[in-house]
């Protein structure tokens, strides 16, 4: 199982300031289940790691552990150089450093737009009120859906959603952005409003992961796609080498399924 990180390829791992995340031999059981075996991955400053593979291949439970939405058996996981904090406030200012978008937009129904992307700068981040609006609509305005700040989620559309969340995970000045498959709860049409966002936070800068069935978006916007079978890293490359040239017999038979239909 040859496994070659871009950090790698490119001359020598990332120095240890650039390593933003790392997973250490991280083991997670389900049960009997293995979900997520010897997980070693290092996700480096400004870098997008897009995480590709089969249904029940441990991705997004390996995106959960990142914030400790999921707890792991063994290993460690640092962020920045601290390991994760087991609970309280220590956890939950984590939580404000890795933003998290998911499936399902997880907006409160009861607050405004603004409020939603108003609540964790005054309520995590203790940001003055005036300052959080203000930047809640900037970064409404930046998503695209400015003009949706005093509407209600529901009456919203999905994609529209989904960028308010986007935006809510933005106001919290996060240093690493985790994607559970943020567009696979979408209709076909609203899915690339999404992804343009995301594009665009890549273009950026930011330093993300991302859970997705989106080949396009693997391929054009990700520095290292890595693929993940029955709770294994399979492999790591770069997407132009990974797509074309796959080293691994089971990234060959997932592509050969998905990229010929």
């Amino acid at each position: 199982m040859s496994e070659v990180s871009v950090t790698e390829n490119a001359g020598g791992p990332a120095p240890a300031a650039d390593r933003l995340v790392v997973l250490d031999h991280v083991n997670k059981h389900f049960g009997a289940l293995h979900v997520l075996q010897d997980i070693d991955l290092t996700i480096n400053r400004g870098e997008v790691v897009v995480v590709i593979g089969p249904s029940g291949s441990g991705k997004s439970t390996l995106c959960r552990t990142i914030n400790r939405l999921e707890t792991i058996d063994s290993g460690s996981i640092t962020i920045d150089g601290k390991p994760l904090p087991q609970e309280g406030r220590e956890l939950a200012r984590l939580r404000a450093d890795v933003g998290m978008v998911f499936q399902s937009f997880n907006l409160f129904a009861h607050k405004t737009v603004l409020e939603n992307v108003m609540l964790g700068q005054t309520k995590v981040r203790r940001t003055d009120k005036a300052k959080a609006a203000e930047k809640a609509r900037a970064l409404l305005d930046r998503v695209g859906v400015g003009t949706q700040a005093d509407k209600y989620p529901a009456q919203l559309s999905g994609g529209q959603q989904q960028r308010v969340a986007i935006a809510r995970a933005l106001a919290m000045d996060p240093k690493v952005m985790l994607f559970d498959e943020p567009t696979s709860a979408l209709d076909p049409e609203m899915i690339n409003e999404v992804l343009d966002v995301m594009q665009q936070l890549a273009r950026d800068g930011m330093t993300m992961v991302v859970v997705t069935h989106e080949m396009g978006f693997a391929r054009s916007a990700a520095n290292r796609v890595v693929f993940m079978a029955d709770g294994r890293i399979v492999e790591e490359a770069e997407p132009n080498q990974f797509f074309n040239n796959p080293r691994s017999e089971r990234a060959k038979d997932f592509l050969s399924k998905i990229l010929h239909h």
